[in-house]
């Protein structure tokens, strides 16, 4: 997106994302005299309106990706997505917060990619999309979010890497090329000053995953630089390695997202061993 264009997309999206405009003092301000008072209402309205303008960016950049996929799809619900997985023999998603919705998903439903079910929940007012399918496989992921203030969890399986016995017994640079890998599948331009802060290994029902806290700076095709703050869940199912990482922008983490994202996170469950998904999966294109 060209500058000038991005620029003008961006104060169309601060007028959505903000009830009274970024620009103009409110009644308030207009009363208020002192130099003192000035100063202050002055930044109060800079910094609000650059907070808005680092959400547009991060809305707008995710926006050019999910028009290049397919259209949101309707989350499951809880009970139903517990009551799928009870019909492979699995136990219930734990530890989703009331307000939540979930979802039970194959991923690899196309003959070109491995087949996995992932689940994790979500808040109730966030949008999912699902991978597209033609005659020549599956193209795209699982994700949830609230993309008009930048919040999202994606899933991502790790590119050319092998099942791994034990996940937690990897170090910190094994999670770090793992998790870059899954932001900046659009090039390494995309982001700068990435940050592992800490690594938790969390064994339930039976799998293995670690918890990572990660920080990173996004760099926007007009030149704005975005912090951006998050949490990843990483496992190995089937022949490969798996994770859902969550972020939003930094301040919004900080002051209220971090809660959610780690509840998303603790939520996620992928399985592959043992499992039929036969009636679940695309036919290859010379078997049709």
């Amino acid at each position: 997106m060209a500058p000038t264009s991005f620029l003008s997309a961006a104060c169309t999206a601060l007028a959505i994302l903000s009830p009274a405009s970024a620009f103009a003092p409110s009644a308030n301000h207009a009363s208020r005299t002192s130099s003192l008072s000035m100063s202050k209402d002055g930044e109060t309205t800079r910094r609000g309106f650059m907070d808005n303008l680092a959400s547009a960016s991060v809305a707008i950049a995710g926006a050019s990706s999910v028009l290049m996929t397919p259209a949101p799809a309707m989350a499951m619900g809880l009970n139903k997505v517990n009551t799928r997985l009870a019909s492979y023999g699995l136990p219930a998603l734990a530890g989703v917060p009331n307000g939540y919705s979930a979802l039970a998903e194959i991923y690899g439903k196309g003959a070109n990619r491995s087949p996995l079910l992932v689940a994790f929940g979500f808040p109730l007012d966030w949008v999912v999309t699902l991978p597209s399918e033609d005659v020549n496989g599956e193209d795209g992921t699982i994700q949830a979010g609230e993309y008009a203030k930048g919040d999202t969890a994606t899933f991502f399986v790790v590119p050319n890497q092998s099942k791994v016995e034990n996940i937690q017994d990897k170090d910190k640079g094994f999670f770090k090329e793992s998790i870059i890998a899954a932001i900046s599948q659009k090039g390494s331009s995309v982001y700068q000053d990435f940050k592992i802060i800490k690594t938790e290994p969390v064994t339930v029902d039976n799998g293995k995953y670690v918890l990572v806290d990660f920080k990173y700076t996004l760099l926007t095709g007009a030149g704005f630089e975005v912090e951006r703050q998050g949490v990843a869940s990483v496992t190995s199912a089937g022949d490969g390695v798996q994770l859902l990482w969550a972020a939003s922008i930094a301040a919004r983490y900080r002051k209220k997202t971090e809660v959610q994202l780690r509840n998303i996170v603790q939520s996620f469950r992928v399985y592959s061993d043992g499992l039929n998904f036969s009636a679940d999966l695309r036919p290859a294109p010379d078997a049709l």
